[in-house]
């Protein structure tokens, strides 16, 4: 197949792609377990009326969900995984709308309880 000079061959790789036999930047990514424990409390939290949206950004250094009352509005938490604070103060963290640091940990489901409406018991008198 021939290309004119103003036609550009479909299979060409431009900008940001991978040359062949180059490996793809490491990401940092949430496991098939760690995803499947948020979208839990996610739609737990949906079909409770208090989230409505989220998204997820996968980066070198970290992986984070993040979750929006509105889809126009800023993230009401993010979920974040960052392997770098393993060793120290966990890899897990919540992270509310103003910045501050919910609960941070080595163990997801612990974690999210700190979000988690469910888990909280009200106690009657």
């Amino acid at each position: 197949m021939t290309f004119g000079s103003g036609d550009i061959d479909p299979s060409q790789v431009f900008g940001g792609g991978v040359a062949r036999g180059a490996t793809p930047a490491a990401q940092v990514t949430f496991s098939r377990r760690e995803l499947t424990s948020i979208l839990n409390l996610y739609g737990r939290m949906v079909a409770a009326g208090e989230w409505r949206d989220y998204a997820m950004d996968f980066m070198k250094d970290r992986a984070v969900f993040s979750v929006y009352r509105r889809t126009s509005e800023a993230p009401l938490y993010r979920i974040e995984k960052n392997p770098k604070l393993a060793q120290r103060q966990g890899a897990f963290s919540v992270i509310a709308a103003s910045g501050l640091i919910v609960r941070r940990g080595h163990e997801l489901d612990r974690v999210l309880r700190a979000i988690d409406k469910s888990s909280l018991a009200l106690v009657a008198n």
